[in-house]
């Protein structure tokens, strides 16, 4: 058999044995989000109350601040753990979810409860 003929046998019985061998170690690490693309929907929140992110599950957004409502709209994507946002103007941001917290723009925003629901 030709170095050809062997290279490629062995690459084929390489792809066998890692295809019957089941999924690989980085398919198996896939971010949960993917498994649950609604995981952060919901409302955002600063300790304060002043900032509030309504993450919507068409992925859309809704800030409001303070008592101005839908101070900023605009859509969202998800990647793993990270947030990137563009607002309706054009204006971009970009924030990260950690252990249930949204690290965002400097600020530091919670889930909120049904139960604590602001109208």
């Amino acid at each position: 058999m030709n170095t050809a003929h062997r290279t490629g046998a062995l690459t084929a019985l390489s792809l066998s044995l890692a295809m019957a061998s089941g999924p690989s170690q980085a398919q198996s690490q896939r971010p949960r989000l993917l498994e649950d693309p609604h995981r952060y929907v919901g409302m955002w929140v600063t300790q304060d109350g002043h900032i509030r992110h309504e993450l919507l599950p068409n992925g859309r957004y809704d800030e409001a601040r303070g008592t101005r409502q839908s101070a900023y709209q605009g859509r969202y994507t998800l990647t793993g753990n990270h947030i990137d946002y563009v607002d309706d103007t054009g204006f971009t941001a970009d924030g990260e979810f950690r252990e249930g917290v949204l690290y965002h723009a400097g600020m530091v925003l919670y889930r909120e409860s049904k139960s604590t629901t602001r109208r």
